[in-house]
Formats: C-alpha cells, sequence, structure tokens
C-alpha cells in the first residue's frame, strides 16, 4: 500500500489470520498497523496485492457487505451528539432495548449509565464531550458488541486512559472477541 507514488506504507507483508482467532499487531506509531487493518473495510484500497476473507477477494465484496461484518473500535472513537442509546444502537437502529443494555453490561458501562439522571436517554453532547475517555471507549466496545459482527478491529483502544479504565475496558475486550477473528493494534505488547 502506498499513500502516494513511491512512498510505500507497507511493502511485502503477508499473514494469514484463521477464523475465530485473535491477531495481536504491536509495533511503534508509524510502522502500518492501522493502514493493515483499513485495508480490512476497503476504508483504503490496496495498492497491490490482495486481501482475502473466506478466500474471496474483498474488492468482489460490495463494500456494504464487507463492511456490515467488521466492527471497529478506534483510538479517536467517534460519537454523535444524540443520547448514549442512539450512539450504542447506530449500526442496529432497531435492536431492542434488552439488547442495548446487554452490550453496555458487556462493555462495563451499564452502572454509570443507569447512575445518569437520564439513563440511557442522556445527550452526550457533540463527539461525546459529556464522557470521559474511558466512558467514550467503553461506549464504542457497547456499539460492536451490539453489532456483532464476525470481524472485529480494536484499533489502540486503551492508548489515553488510566489504569482502572485499560483494566474495565480489558475486561470488555475479552468478552467481545469470544469466537470471533479479531486484530488489536497496540503500541505496548502487554496492551
Amino acid at each position: 500500500f502506498s499513500y502516494g507514488e513511491n512512498t510505500d506504507a507497507l511493502k511485502n507483508i503477508s499473514f494469514e489470520a484463521k477464523p475465530g482467532t485473535l491477531t495481536a499487531l504491536v509495533g511503534a506509531p508509524g510502522s502500518g498497523k492501522s493502514t493493515i487493518v483499513n485495508l480490512l473495510p476497503r476504508f483504503y484500497e490496496a495498492t497491490s496485492g490482495h486481501i482475502t476473507i473466506d478466500n474471496i477477494d474483498t474488492k468482489q465484496i460490495t463494500i456494504e457487505s464487507l463492511r456490515n461484518n467488521i466492527a471497529v473500535v478506534q483510538q479517536d472513537v467517534f460519537l454523535f451528539s444524540g443520547s448514549i442509546n442512539d450512539n450504542i444502537s447506530y449500526g442496529r437502529p432497531n435492536a431492542t432495548k434488552n439488547e442495548i443494555i446487554r452490550a453496555a453490561k458487556i462493555a462495563h458501562l451499564h452502572e454509570f449509565i443507569e447512575s445518569l439522571e437520564n439513563g440511557y436517554d442522556t445527550k452526550i453532547g457533540e463527539r461525546g464531550s459529556q464522557l470521559s475517555g474511558g466512558q467514550r471507549q467503553r461506549l464504542s466496545i457497547a456499539r460492536a458488541i451490539l453489532l456483532n459482527p464476525p470481524l472485529l478491529i480494536l484499533d489502540d483502544s486503551v492508548s489515553s486512559v488510566d489504569a482502572e479504565t485499560e483494566r474495565l475496558i480489558h475486561e470488555a475486550i475479552k468478552t467481545v472477541v469470544y469466537q470471533r477473528t479479531t486484530f488489536i493494534i497496540a503500541h505496548r505488547l502487554n496492551t
């Protein structure tokens, strides 16, 4: 993959991730970890070579179908100014209240939400400004849990949180990665 002419960001990369396994991409900033996982849902198109999922070249899969089967929890979480409920159910607007609550419980966010005056109907402000970094991360994890995709990408989702919040996020991640193909990006091996 190249961002421009004669500027290879990735070169001679080849690996296989078996279905249902966890693959960790660990390395220094700028080493290509995020670029690799951004190629999977075709946020970027590979400039050479190919990427296959279940032996099908991703270029032969519609973007809609591909992205309906992949959830991404990014370091910089994107949230909407609506309610907590709306943000968790963004990818599944027809989800039931019980499904949304279950996802929030798995993400270790339910008790916090219940402590708010308006609970799941609480407006979170532009880009989730009313929430801490860890709460935004856990809300994004709840969204991924609710989607229940066969492929999950966690892009450095604990880099900017305190130790206790990191522990809660790790607990949520342990639950969500079970029986799905997962890619975790981290700068530190212990993450």
